[in-house]
Parts: structure tokens; sequence; C-alpha cells
């Protein structure tokens, strides 16, 4: 079990009807007990055939709807009414013809019923973590130069090979000997080893957390050679500069950061308590089974500057993604050093 739940982009739109009904009637139970019937009949926005859609629905949707300025708030109201009234329409026919019965409906409303439930206990354990204090946010920006005083925008060569276990001690060594990235190239390409080329401008917060202090210690023309599960990767610095982050400017960001960060343990420390405590079998294919692991080392290698020509990847493997796996998504250090920009 993960600390993110997602839900299969292939819902069909008889699940997604099926799932707005069990919300609506979810909504309509919620009322039931309330003594004023005149202030629960005022939440009322729309009655189709004998079903009402409620305000509270309409309110929940809007509350999905990020940068909603309030002037637009009447007329999205309206927009999003309407919507319901399709799909409550939709809900109805389908019951009418039992599509809420169907066993593949039944389960993707039920598979959707407990990525909410779970979703909703991992955002209540989340939001049990403690903000850091002035302190803690000032020793991160001093214990991380490379994001911040000392930070540079890197511009970023990498070609991706396709190689065996074998074959990469004979490549590094190559590499190693070349004059240029270019000379390498024409070696790969002479002896019809595969590969991949990717040119990229990348600020520190943009590269992976577990890469950027061996990146930042690069000079210009230099280049890494690290093993991958399908071959390696060559990361050739081309060029960078100069972009420092001070300190005042840091904190927002910075803040945000060990807050998710923190949330994220949190999490991950609760479901690990919940493994801990919980009788798990796998059966059949699913029993794991050990795997040697194996560390991948960089080898630190001087070129001269030469830009790269582009060729096709035929199997690449980016490793400067556009945003990093390792941190949080939505709410990085990277979003936030951009804003200061």
């Amino acid at each position: 079990m993960t600390s993110t739940f997602t839900l299969s982009r292939s819902i069909t739109t008889s699940v997604r009807v099926a799932a707005v009904a069990v919300a609506a009637v979810s909504v309509l139970l919620a009322g039931c007990g309330k003594k004023d019937e005149k202030k629960a009949a005022s939440q009322t926005a729309a009655r189709v055939n004998k079903e009402e859609i409620t305000v509270h629905q309409i309110n929940h949707v809007l509350a999905s709807q990020r940068g909603l300025a309030p002037e637009q708030a009447a007329s999205a109201s309206r927009q999003v009414l309407e919507k319901l009234i399709d799909q409550e329409l939709a809900v109805q026919k389908a019951g009418e013809q039992k599509i809420d019965r169907d066993p593949r409906v039944v389960a993707q409303v039920d598979a959707a019923r407990r990525e909410i439930i779970a979703r909703a206990y991992i955002e209540k354990i989340g939001a049990g973590a403690p903000k850091p204090s002035p302190e803690e946010i000032k020793k991160y920006y001093d214990e991380n130069p490379a994001l911040f005083r000392e930070r540079r925008v890197y511009n970023l060569q990498e070609i991706v090979i396709e190689a065996k276990p074998e074959q990469l001690d004979d490549l590094r060594t190559r590499l190693q000997s070349s004059k240029d990235i270019n000379d390498f190239v024409a070696y790969l390409k002479a002896n019809s080893v595969k590969f991949g080329a990717n040119q990229a401008v990348r600020a520190a917060e943009q590269l992976p957390l577990a890469r950027l202090e061996s990146i930042a210690q690069m000079k210009d023309g230099q280049a890494q050679f690290v093993p991958t599960s399908r071959g390696a990767q060559v990361l050739v610095l081309v060029s960078s500069r100069s972009q420092p982050v001070d300190e005042d400017r840091a904190k927002g960001p910075i803040e945000t950061y060990l807050i998710n960060e923190r949330k994220r343990k949190v999490i991950e420390d609760d479901l690990k308590s919940l493994r801990s405590a919980a009788k798990i079998e796998y059966v059949g294919d699913f029993v794991p089974t050990a795997k040697p692991a194996t560390a991948a080392s960089a080898t630190e290698v001087k070129l001269t500057k030469s830009p790269l020509t582009s060729t096709p990847a035929s199997a690449p493997e980016p490793i400067l993604p556009v945003q990093p796996a390792s941190m949080p998504t939505g709410t990085t250090l990277e979003q936030g050093i951009k804003g200061l920009k």
C-alpha cells in the first residue's frame, strides 16, 4: 500500500455517473436528520423528476476548481448545476437499465469509494505534521547551498545508452578516452550501440535531489557516467550560470517543502505501522522474490564543451524530469523559487 492513491483513467462514463449517484444519495441522507425542513428545502438547487440536486453538491464541485474569482462564482454555479442535471438524468436512465448493477460498474464504484475513504484517512494523518520552526528553515537553507546560496542554472546534455552489464566498463573507458562528447557519440554509432540524446536547461530545484550534489560539483565541460537498469546514462554539463536565492526569498518555499516532507514521513510511518500490525499474506504469482541490490556509481569525466547533435531516442530514460519525483507534487521548491525570479 502506498501513500498515494490513484484512480484508473479508463473508468467509463457509466461509472462516473454511478459515482455521482452515490455522492448525491450521501448528501441527501446527510440532510434527513435535520429538524428544520424549511431550511433543508432551501438547499435544493433543482429537481430532476423526483430527485433533488442540492447547493451542497454544487459547492463541492466548485471547491475543486482552484483560482475561481469571487465574481465568477455565480456563473460557475449555474454551469455546474447544468452539468449535475445532465449527470442526474444519466444516473436515472442508468438505473432504469440496471447499469448500476453491472459487475464491472459495481467493482469500479467500490474502488472509487475505497480510494476516497483511504485518501481522506491519509489527509487526516498528514494534517498532524508539525510546521517547521524558523531555526529549522534557516538550517535547511544553510545545509543546501546548491539549491539557494550557490544555486545554478544548468545547460545539460544526456545520452541514454542501451547496453548489457558486461559492456559498461568498456563504455566508461571509451568515454574517458574520448576527446569530446562528439567523439564518444561517433564511437557509439560506429559500433551500432543503441542510444538516445536529449538536451535541456534545468535550474537546481528541477533536478532530482539525489543527483543535485554531484551535478553541482561538476565544472562546465565535464560529464558523468551512471549505470542504469538498461545500460548507462552519460550526463554532460555544457554550461551553467549562477542564479542564487537569498534566505529571505527562500523562506516560503522551504517552509512549504519541509511541511510536505513531514507529511510524507508521517504518512509513511503510519502505513509502516499499519503493515507491521496487520497479517499480510502474498499468494501465488504475487509472492515477492528477493532481488540483488545493485548500486549505481557515477564516474566523472572531463570533456570539452562541444554541442551534441540530437539523435532520436530508441529507448529514452530521461533523468531531467520537468517535475522531480523527489519533491512533493504541487508544492515544490521549484514552484516557489520560480515565483521569486
